[in-house]
């Protein structure tokens, strides 16, 4: 009878959740895929191995049935307004379920008085796990995912720009990881957790880069030049709502806003890159121009052609027709909690110190 762990992985068709089910797959391991529906994304996952559950992560009832005879979980809260609903949702039945171990999915910003209502939830949810004394938690932080930059990849293969609110071109501010490298991350807490409980890791990318960089690196990738362009924190909420894949919800937009604020002002940038993803993960933290050359054989849209550049042109008209967002309007129509005085992270004693570089004798107790 195999004596490997039963792990639950909630969004499990998601960005991370995807890798980390079908990594733990890979190293021998049991896994319940929590997902919201049946897709080709759970069918893939199901043809790996894995256990499909279909039901809502904001169900108390559901994630109670989905954690009956696991050990182990994988938290990787939805990035929407009612993540911390998700988060004690997901704590409770942890809780109620006995589990030995669970690893979360955090933010590299969390921090106690954030400007954003999500990261606020994110910093609070943290705090509900450590209060449990019947489990064990690995917390895993990225920052700005490379993932992110994708985004804007369309219109640097048909029209040579890469256009975001990300400040000086030559400033280097992050060290974007792949959604890979944070899986093995994930992966290796889950499987082994009387190595990394209690333990905080921030994968990153291999190199610091900035704009430029990020631009030039789409260039190589895409066999052509691909220029910066920094636009304005109005023009992001456009993109961000004309342009597919992403379409993403006005909440949302709202606090990517701030993120992209964040971006600015170098918080990404603080103690990385780090050896996480090569200390814990096991392996090589992946360059950003190999992410981009992954992603374009995957998009065979992405080509040189007429129709590529016609779709880009149209792309660009829909954006500059779109009406912007007035960001303070979508928090008070939507009744998000405010606070008095935020604070951005670097403003935030405690967020610094807990963001400090690991000292010589951590890092040996990391890895011994």
């Amino acid at each position: 009878m195999s004596t490997l762990p039963k792990i639950l992985v909630t969004s499990a068709s998601g960005k991370t959740g995807m890798h980390v089910t079908a990594q733990l797959l890979q190293r021998g391991a049991h896994v319940r895929a929590f997902v919201r529906k049946t897709d080709a994304r759970s069918e893939r996952l199901k043809r790996a191995g894995a256990e499909i559950f279909v039901g809502n992560q904001y169900a108390l009832s559901d994630m109670r049935r989905a954690m009956r005879g696991v050990q182990r979980a994988y938290q990787c809260a939805p990035t929407a307004p009612n993540s911390l609903h998700f988060n004690a949702i997901f704590s409770v039945a942890a809780h109620e379920a006995r589990l030995e171990h669970i690893v979360t999915l955090g933010q590299w910003l969390s921090s106690v008085d954030h400007p954003s209502l999500f990261t606020r939830e994110v910093y609070i949810a943290d705090l509900l796990n450590e209060m449990s004394p019947k489990y064990s938690v690995t917390s895993v932080i990225p920052g700005w995912f490379a993932d992110n930059y994708l985004m804007v990849l369309d219109m640097a293969a048909h029209l040579g720009l890469f256009a975001m609110p990300l400040g000086r071109k030559d400033e280097r501010k992050n060290a974007p990881p792949s959604n890979e490298d944070i899986a093995s991350v994930v992966v290796a807490a889950l499987m082994d957790p009387t190595a990394h409980a209690g333990k905080t890791y921030r994968p990153t990318g291999p190199d610091l880069m900035s704009p430029d960089d990020i631009a030039a690196a789409m260039g190589r990738a895409l066999g052509r030049s691909v220029k910066y362009v920094s636009i304005s924190e109005k023009m992001m909420t456009k993109a961000l709502r004309a342009l597919p894949p992403a379409n993403y919800s006005e909440a949302a937009v709202s606090q990517l806003a701030i993120y992209a604020e964040e971006y600015r002002r170098g918080s990404f940038a603080i103690n990385a890159p780090t050896d996480d993803v090569l200390k814990v993960g096991g392996r090589l933290p992946e360059g950003f121009e190999s992410i981009v050359r992954r992603r374009l054989a995957e998009r065979p849209d992405l080509r040189p052609s007429l129709a590529g550049r016609l779709s880009a042109v149209i792309g660009f008209t829909k954006v500059a027709i779109t009406p912007a967002l007035d960001l303070n309007k979508v928090q008070s129509d939507r009744d998000y909690v405010q606070i008095s005085r935020p604070k951005f992270s670097q403003e935030t004693p405690d967020w610094l110190k807990s963001h400090a570089p690991i000292k010589a004798t951590d890092m040996a107790q990391r890895t011994t």
